[in-house]
């Protein structure tokens, strides 16, 4: 199943609305990588921002592994973009006991467009001239970033939310743009932190504006007899020119349910389940609101 890759988030931060469990605990977390090894996954995403994250891929073994990092923002008092970058990799490699990334990502886009920006890419292009890095690219919360960056960078690798709910990659026109160009696309939060796949009476009350909505969803999935999880799956695995679909776990029955799921494929919700709201499609506005 390498059309999954394994997100690992969990293992180093309680994350997500519809986690109960708390962080991953060292043993679930080898179980869960032992399963998704045994089903052919073999692409790991993590990121320096995930707390324990690397250093607990990295004491687990993660060297047959495709291992996809991000840079977290960087700090505007780092006055040498090019040796935080360095250095940040450096310790990367070393969290993880790996030789080489499969793909570097910058968790936030848009500094490439700060004052650093310039030196940020260059840095970034030599971490991959020297090997240590076999892909760049952006991991992004609104495909209007490539917008502003399309005329001065150009990415191996782009990572974007995509789920039955938010599809603004494709209608934006970049899920083709980047296909054509050659980009390796990898999409996340298809089950939307667990929403998608929650019990009507179980999704938090912040979440009731958009009942009508969460409505015609149980009824779509009522009538075509598709459990949640199935019909999330079943539509991002449609995407054929997507590369990964990126799932987190916090526990190994949960990728055991997961990979028993895949089995569905060509789903084609309505478009009437589309919703452009960022106060519903963004986690990160989930925060402040």
């Amino acid at each position: 199943m390498t059309a999954l890759a394994l997100g690992t988030v969990q293992f180093g931060l309680q994350y997500g609305v519809a986690n109960k469990t708390g962080q991953v605990s060292p043993t679930e977390a080898e179980a869960i990588l032992s399963r998704a090894a045994r089903s052919g996954i073999d692409t790991l995403d993590t990121a320096i921002a995930y707390g324990d994250s690397e250093r607990r891929l990295g004491e687990i073994g993660v060297g047959q592994w495709r291992v996809v990092t991000k840079l977290p923002p960087l700090p505007p008092t780092i006055p040498n973009a090019q040796t935080w970058v360095e250095g940040s990799i450096r310790d990367s490699l070393e969290r993880l006991r790996v030789a080489r990334l499969a793909g570097l990502l910058l968790h936030r886009s848009l500094d490439l467009l700060g004052p650093q920006g310039d030196a940020l890419y260059r840095a970034m292009l030599a971490a991959r001239e020297q090997g240590k890095v076999e892909k760049i690219g952006v991991s992004i919360y609104d495909p209007e970033e490539l917008v502003r960056l399309k005329s001065r960078f150009s990415f191996d690798l782009v990572q974007a939310p995509f789920n039955v709910i938010d599809r603004r990659l494709e209608s934006s026109g970049w899920l083709d743009r980047l296909h054509d160009a050659g980009v390796e696309i990898h999409i996340r939060s298809i089950f939307l932190q667990g929403l998608l796949l929650m019990q009507p009476q179980s999704r938090p009350m912040r979440f009731m504006s958009w009942q009508n909505l969460w409505q015609d969803w149980q009824r779509w999935l009522e009538r075509t007899n598709l459990t949640p999880l199935q019909a999330c799956l079943g539509f991002a695995l449609s995407q054929r020119k997507i590369s990964r679909v990126v799932v987190g776990v916090d526990r190994d029955l949960q990728l055991k349910d997961i990979l028993d799921s895949v089995s569905v494929v060509d789903v084609q919700p309505p478009e009437s389940l589309i919703n452009s709201d960022p106060q519903l499609i963004n986690p990160l506005s989930w925060i402040t609101s």
